[in-house]
């Protein structure tokens, strides 16, 4: 959910037949589902503890990818040395960030996670000019990460020293988007030359993650003694949704219109999570988390321009 490839993982690139939907009606699909999925937090978090809506997340996503992988006759990959590494992918790209979205939305709005969120093509710019060779600054990407940081500042109410905001759960809210390019980076370096497919890498992924979850959530949480309706319903429909069914659109999208496209979806996330949350959760808002949002946005586009060759 994010830049919106919090689970991409390079592998062998399948060339499928012409989609049956149009790919703006899938993208348009992406882009409401990810955006209500900061919504889907709040709602989850109100009865049950963030670990265990993590956890049910990612059961959930899981189920569905295992659905897809069967009715593809897909197979999950093999060798130790794969499944360790997607073993680290599965902790910096799922259970860490979901687990502090969970916590942060305890204390701060779905508005603010979803914009938090939108950070991390800031964070991963930041990264890969100290990680990855290969990928050179420019005055423009520079200028962009600049531009964005600025605008977390004006989301955050920087001039007002902060006043009104949890600064724990917007901390938790940042790690958040900053564990998913750390991921993203971890994968690039150790995935890169697997020719397990897509969907059978994310599978894989997606189940480590449970699994780690599995681990921590009665480590951390007891048995809830009630199970209310709403808050388990937006627990199925962040996972089963938000990202086993998310996930699967978004690979068909950048199958066939290629990443640049397909990751424009990052832009709409956070205008999409601030309607959802001030329309349906009456979450307030001031003018500084618009005005903030849209110079965060650019700072972030601007960070993915690559010079031309």
């Amino acid at each position: 959910m994010t830049t919106a490839t919090p689970t991409r993982a390079p592998g062998r690139v399948s060339h499928p037949s012409r989609a049956a939907v149009d790919w703006r009606v899938r993208f348009a699909f992406l882009s409401l589902v990810w955006g209500f999925s900061f919504l889907l937090i709040k709602v989850g978090t109100e009865a049950y503890a963030p670990f265990q809506v993590t956890f049910g997340r990612l059961l959930f996503g899981t189920l569905v990818l295992a659905a897809a992988m069967a009715v593809r006759r897909e197979r999950l990959p093999r060798g130790a040395r794969t499944w360790g590494h997607l073993t680290v992918a599965a902790f910096f790209l799922n259970a860490l960030p979901f687990s502090l979205f969970a916590y942060a939305e305890l204390t701060i709005p779905s508005t603010l996670a979803g914009i938090c969120n939108a950070t991390s093509p800031l964070w991963g710019m930041a990264l890969s000019l100290v990680a990855l060779s290969e990928d050179r600054p420019t005055r423009v990407r520079v200028a962009g990460l600049g531009l964005g940081f600025l605008g977390v500042l004006t989301v955050l109410g920087a001039w007002q020293g902060f006043h009104g905001l949890d600064a724990t759960g917007t901390a938790m809210a940042l790690l958040a988007s900053l564990s998913y390019p750390v991921g993203w980076i971890y994968v690039r370096r150790t995935l890169a030359g697997t020719t397990a497919s897509h969907l059978s890498l994310t599978g894989a992924q997606l189940l480590l993650a449970t699994a780690q979850l599995a681990v921590v959530t009665p480590l951390f949480t007891s048995v809830p003694s009630s199970y209310p309706v709403l808050p388990l319903l937006a627990v199925v429909a962040l996972g089963a949704l938000g990202t086993g069914v998310a996930m699967l659109v978004q690979y068909g999208l950048v199958s066939e219109v290629g990443p640049t496209t397909a990751q424009m979806v990052t832009y709409f996330i956070p205008v999409i999570a601030t309607a959802a949350g001030v329309a349906l959760l009456g979450e307030s808002l001031t003018w500084s988390t618009p005005v903030g949002a849209a110079i965060v946005l650019a700072g972030a586009a601007l960070t993915q321009v690559r010079p031309r060759t």
